[in-house]
């Protein structure tokens, strides 16, 4: 038999047995005893009551604790004895226990959460019946610039197409959703699934960049094709430039009082010193690609844009000149600049420039803009024109190496643009209307 129990038992033969003599006092008339033994009776009714009621009362004390989560209590044993100090130390080991469990959930939890802020894939969760977020990661605020917002339908303003896909993805749909960022279009993987706690359905979002994916599969694509194209236009280049070299020194008055050249000089030696410098260029592009499959990397500089503008004009103007096109060069930050390899994106001015210049020819008013801006870190160059524009349905394959829309087109030109701009870790992207015109941006 325990303690405690054999104590209740003799607590409660004292409380009958001054009870008994309570009521022999009370039978006899001796009121005075009775009175006397009332104190005792009432001490030991309350003792019993007591001891009955404490470890009711530490048992619920400690529920309530758990149901809020709190671990903090410490029973103190020091002073107990028996079956109360046992229940007390078992109180005491299970609230340790819980206060470990609790420690290593929210050790995971903030593991899981800092590995989900240092993936590179965006994460949404929201209530699929009230559309209240429940957590958004770094990475999805970054992919499709959109600050934290306590509600998903708070995208209506933002972007309904996006708001709309988001909310009518059935579990493990997955979809190419292209999404606009500004002035670039970013292409996202979006996929889609639902999980039920205490009885609240919630849909998880995950997206992820595939553009740099799909644009490191066609590089690898474009390098084969490299090993054909080099040869045939190092074989070209090498003669111009030697030739251009040839005419430049022949041009120069090898005599002081030499007769008057049947052309001005200063003319011809800025277009054959133009000429020169393109084919010198157009050879360390070709040798830059050549060496593409041994990692060999542009030679980057800082570049004022205004110079890019000024050469490509030198360049151009005699053309636009003899077709009567109107270029309008807009820069409104003289010392606006990229870090680029000059002659690499030279290149890609030359074959967007040359592309405009074939649209606008059906134009009866045609006209090219060149211009240039920045937005915080990221620098653009736009070139866009008034001319026939481009058919939606050939839109997406322009960037195509061999495919042309021209009848005398390789279909080569564009193709480089957009290996110039990966390797400058930049992008190329074109906006089209047919009958309107078209707009190619350069991202660095």
């Amino acid at each position: 038999m325990s303690k405690k129990r054999t104590g209740l038992i003799i607590e409660l033969l004292l409380l009958l047995a001054i009870t008994a003599v309570m009521a022999w006092c009370g039978g006899r008339r001796e009121w005075w005893w009775a009175s006397a033994c009332l104190p005792c009776w009432i001490y030991v009714l309350i003792r019993i009551i007591q001891t009955s009621e404490k470890t009711d009362r530490i048992i619920l004390e400690f529920v309530e604790a758990v149901k809020y989560n709190d671990f903090s209590k410490n029973y103190n044993t020091a002073s107990a004895t028996g079956d109360m100090k046992k229940l007390l130390t078992g109180l005491n080991s299970i609230n340790d226990r819980f206060k470990a469990i609790n420690k290593e959930r929210k050790a995971e939890n903030i593991y899981l959460q800092t590995i989900l802020e240092l993936t590179g894939i965006g994460i949404l969760s929201f209530d699929n019946a009230t559309g209240l977020i429940n957590w958004m990661n770094e990475a999805f605020k970054k992919m499709t610039d959109i600050p934290y917002f306590k509600n998903i339908r708070a995208l209506e303003k933002r972007n309904p197409e996006f708001l709309k896909l988001l909310l009518e993805m059935a579990t493990g749909q997955t979809t190419i959703f292209t999404f606009k960022k500004g002035m670039l279009d970013e292409k996202l993987l979006i996929s889609a699934t639902f999980f039920t706690t205490d009885g609240k359905t919630d849909k998880l979002i995950s997206i992820q960049s595939i553009k740099g994916t799909l644009d490191e599969t066609e590089s690898v694509a474009w390098q084969k094709l490299l090993n054909v194209m080099t040869h045939e236009i190092m074989n070209s280049v090498a003669p111009i430039s030697s030739l251009a070299d040839t005419l430049k020194n022949q041009l120069e008055p090898k005599e002081p009082d030499g007769g008057p050249a049947p052309i001005d000089p200063e003319d011809l030696k800025l277009g054959l010193e133009t000429i020169k410098k393109r084919s010198e260029g157009l050879q360390r592009f070709a040798i830059t690609y050549r060496n593409l499959n041994k990692i060999t990397k542009p030679v980057f500089k800082k570049v004022m844009i205004s110079d890019i503008f000024e050469n490509l004009q030198n360049l151009m103007q005699p053309t636009l000149d003899q077709k009567n096109i109107q270029l309008d060069v807009i820069l409104k930050d003289p010392f606006l600049s990229v870090q680029a390899d000059v002659s690499l994106i030279e290149q890609v001015m030359i074959n967007l420039m040359t592309n405009a210049i074939e649209a606008v020819k059906a134009n009866p008013a045609p006209q090219i803009t060149l211009s240039a801006f920045g937005e915080g870190e990221r620098s653009y160059i736009r070139i866009a024109d008034n001319g026939t524009g481009i058919p939606n349905a050939i839109a997406e394959q322009i960037f195509i190496p061999f495919f042309s829309t021209r009848k005398n087109g390789n279909g080569i030109g564009l193709s480089l643009c957009k290996q110039i701009m990966l390797l400058h870790k930049g992008s190329i992207q074109m906006k089209s209307k047919e009958g309107e015109g078209t707009m190619f941006l350069l991202y660095f």
